[in-house]
């Protein structure tokens, strides 16, 4: 049987930067391990398979890796908004909301300057705080010396919004580009519970980003991720939550991908009240790639 997909790329304006996604827009009737095979064969760090709703909503979305399937995740939701959008199942301005597993995803679809379209995605979670990790063992995974690491903001800490990620804060710009994934270190991370260990790098910026950031995750094959959309949904929350204002609205620009020849820009804000942070945003632009069938 024949299943048309869109590639695309998130997070991102320019065609070939960003985060490449695939998007089956009709995957009825695939099975789980089918499902599992295609993101295999695309081999991008995440395949998109859209579904019709179970619980009233607009869509199910279900997204894989090249070896499991995700909860939740950033710019397949953003790529996928996108490409439905695009192909005219779904109107702009418009919010829709998808049924994933780790809750409902609301994104907001809007058209820009030129007839670009803007997605912007809230976290289907609140902010939960997890273990912290030594400096120590987080420079040993990313081929650093702890003297890279800082921790006046935070601790090196795990985060998620929806999706768990280790979270450690890099003295300046050239550690972040020093970073490499050192498979022992990550074997390390395991072994003290970090599961999955998916690390995110970033630092502070003023060169028109706030945030220069890095997304790791060897062992779920991802050596390297351009554009983290989760990962930087959580770093948002954690960045509120530390900050001594206890009631807000944060925004930042993030860079990431840079370092790999896949520049990506993702806008990430959050609403914090009475200490706690209540929301957590995160848009881009897209850009279709190429369309096709694949036989399954």
């Amino acid at each position: 049987m024949r299943y048309r997909y869109y590639i695309c790329d998130v997070f991102t304006d320019i065609r070939f930067g960003g985060n490449q996604l695939a998007v089956l827009p009709s995957a009825e009737g695939l099975l789980d391990g089918q499902m599992q095979q295609i993101s295999r064969e695309f081999n991008f760090s995440e395949t998109t398979f859209v579904l019709p709703a179970e619980a009233g909503h607009d869509r199910r979305v279900r997204i894989f890796t090249p070896t499991r399937e995700l909860p939740f995740a950033g710019h397949p939701n953003i790529g996928t908004a996108f490409v439905l959008a695009t192909v005219g199942v779904f109107d702009s301005p418009l919010t829709v909301t998808f049924e994933e597993k780790a809750g409902l995803v609301p994104i907001a679809i809007h058209k820009r300057h030129g007839g670009r379209i803007w997605c912007e995605l809230a976290a289907p979670q609140r902010l939960s705080l997890g273990k912290t990790i030594s400096a120590q063992s987080v420079a040993s995974a990313v081929s650093l010396t702890t003297d890279d690491i800082i921790t006046t903001c935070h601790v090196p800490q795990v985060a998620s919004v929806g999706l768990p990620f280790l979270l450690a804060e890099l003295r300046d710009y050239s550690a972040l580009k020093r970073a490499r994934p050192n498979m022992h270190g990550f074997e390390g991370l395991v072994a003290e519970g970090v599961e999955p260990p998916d690390v995110h790098l970033y630092t502070r910026a003023s060169d028109g980003f706030d945030i220069r950031a890095r997304m790791f995750s060897p062992m779920d094959g991802i050596p390297e991720d351009p554009a983290t959309g989760s990962a930087n949904c959580a770093l948002a929350g954690v960045l509120s939550y530390y900050n001594n204002v206890a009631d807000g609205t944060f925004n930042w620009r993030i860079a990431q991908g840079v370092e790999m020849g896949r520049p990506s820009v993702l806008e990430a804000r959050t609403e914090k009240k009475d200490g706690v942070v209540v929301n957590v945003w995160i848009g881009g632009d897209c850009v279709l790639v190429s369309e096709g069938l694949i036989e399954v």
